[in-house]
């Protein structure tokens, strides 16, 4: 028997052993979901018979992309800044730290103003504000506690203990024991009605690093920003999300404080809870502390439309480093009625070493170490891309990738893919859904992304109905209309003069 044939049996006896206890009936008797009256939303999942632990995900609905233009990075920044405490966990006392503060910011803006005069600052007085400001921030140090909020929430048992931003959303997530649940409460709610932003420059330094390591001296990172940035040149998809140099160095507290007060709206957060808990029990302590995150209107979100593109584009970096090969078609965004076929042509593409990509580049011609086919790049809330990657073998090229990817793409517009291709993509879209719901932190997470992105989690299970009703018409329709050459960016790393042959 082949080894691809023991895994589709493998995944038929995973499906046919779990999916009574995953199905949609049975999580809607056990998930409870309430809007609280300030609007944020709030969702319960009932896990019995399961350790005595819960896992959480707040997820608020701001990215990125909500930067303001001239302060990319400020989404990224208030997610380092949430781990720094509220007017009572963090400092030794927040009355002189506030005055503190406030004179961190005055003496911030007194040196930004004479660094950024149009017709060139003065050397001496700019020094002079530069060190009145630094004294300042040492003052203000003064009345820090250092890391007391993740210290209580990992003294207390909490583990995992991060979060991240994206283009899309900022996300955070730990777990705790069941009977922390209230102070669990307590400490997420604190954090989005009380936030200071104490150590904010130290912090920013923190995250200019962050770029530099992983944005300036990385070639692949350096591609990524410019590939993104020559195939959305409107929509702020272009722009990156830990933040442009010229802006980390630029933005203050004051800005980052007016980002928050925005968008850090109860009408912009689900909170998703999952464990062994009771949902009314669990709710009732919800409500009780994050009904008291002050709400407003919403601001206006609306964002620039990319045009169509209409002609090829192409990003090529020569480095001494692992060459690369990247391309990419503008798609619509997550709402559009042929989702479920850009998921159905990822999981054809890369999943695993049956997947077309892997079998065609690194197994047959063995011209790459590594390919793949995906969606959702670089986020999925307006219209993005679906992509191609491969990383090319020694002695060959880039050029060569490109070519044997567009034979593929080929192959999906003029011939229908296989019975057994199909009903492999949809058995792996049951078994990946099943696989989710196992953990606590998973479901908490999709559950939370599901309920922002669409206002119902169910649209988690539902994924799975959409795929399954992918046809092998809809799949060459789709690489049909939207793998053409006029709606393609290429991103090429080529080595020069050798250099690693990993990837940087």
């Amino acid at each position: 028997m082949s080894s691809s044939c023991c895994r589709f049996l493998a995944l038929l006896v995973l499906l046919s052993t779990t999916c009574s206890a995953q199905d949609l009936a049975s999580f809607e008797k056990r998930v409870t979901v309430k809007v609280l009256a300030n609007g944020l939303t709030a969702i319960v999942c009932r896990r019995p018979d399961t350790a005595p632990v819960f896992s959480f995900n707040t997820n608020v609905d701001v990215g990125s992309v909500q930067d303001p233009m001239g302060k990319t990075g400020l989404a990224h920044m208030f997610e380092h800044m949430a781990f720094k405490g509220t007017d009572i966990i963090g400092t030794k006392d927040y009355a002189a730290e506030k005055a503190a503060l406030d004179k961190v910011e005055q003496t911030y803006a007194a040196y930004l103003h004479e660094r950024d005069k149009p017709t060139g600052h003065d050397e001496q007085k700019l020094k002079e504000l530069e060190q009145a400001w630094q004294e300042a921030v040492k003052d203000a140090e003064r009345y820090v506690i250092p890391n007391q909020f993740s210290e209580i929430i990992e003294r207390n048992g909490g583990e995992d203990v991060n979060a991240s931003t994206s283009l899309d959303n900022t996300e955070y997530h730990y777990s705790f024991a069941v009977n922390r649940l209230e102070l669990w409460a307590y400490l997420e709610a604190a954090r989005f009605t009380r936030p200071v932003f104490r150590e904010f420059y130290k912090e920013r330094n923190v995250v200019i690093e962050e770029r530099r390591m992983r944005t300036d001296s990385s070639p692949t990172g350096r591609l990524i920003e410019q590939f993104l940035g020559e195939a959305f040149s409107a929509h702020p998809y272009h722009r990156p999300t830990i933040g442009y140099i010229s802006d980390l160095n630029s933005f203050s507290a004051s800005d980052a404080q007016n980002f928050f007060d925005r968008y850090y709206i109860p009408s912009n957060m689900v909170v998703a809870v999952v464990g062994d808990l009771d949902g009314s029990k669990s709710m009732a302590v919800i409500e009780k502390y994050f009904s008291r995150i002050p709400s407003h209107e919403k601001p206006d979100e609306r964002t620039t439309t990319e045009p169509p593109q209409d002609s090829e584009r192409r990003v090529v970096l020569f480095e001494r480093s692992q060459p690369m090969y990247l391309e990419a078609y503008h798609r619509p965004d997550f709402r559009d009625k042929d989702d479920a076929v850009y998921d159905a042509l990822a999981d054809l593409l890369s999943e695993g070493r049956t997947s077309r990509l892997y079998r065609a580049l690194v197994r047959d011609k063995k011209i790459a170490s590594e390919a793949a086919g995906g969606t959702s790049f670089p986020g999925v809330k307006y219209p993005h891309l679906f992509y191609f990657f491969a990383l090319p073998m020694p002695t060959h090229t880039p050029q060569e990738i490109g070519e044997a990817v567009h034979i593929e793409i080929e192959r999906l517009k003029k011939e229908d893919i296989s019975d057994d291709e199909l009903k492999m993509v949809k058995t792996r879209a049951k078994a990946n859904l099943i696989r989710g719901l196992d953990s606590n932190d998973g479901l908490a997470s999709d559950l939370a992304i599901y309920q922002t992105l669409y206002g119902d989690w169910r649209e988690l299970f539902r994924s799975v109905d959409r795929i399954n009703a992918v046809t092998k018409a809809d799949i060459r329709r789709v690489a049909n209309q939207v793998f053409v050459p006029t709606n393609r960016t290429v991103g090429v790393i080529e080595n020069v003069g050798g250099g690693s042959g990993g990837v940087e």
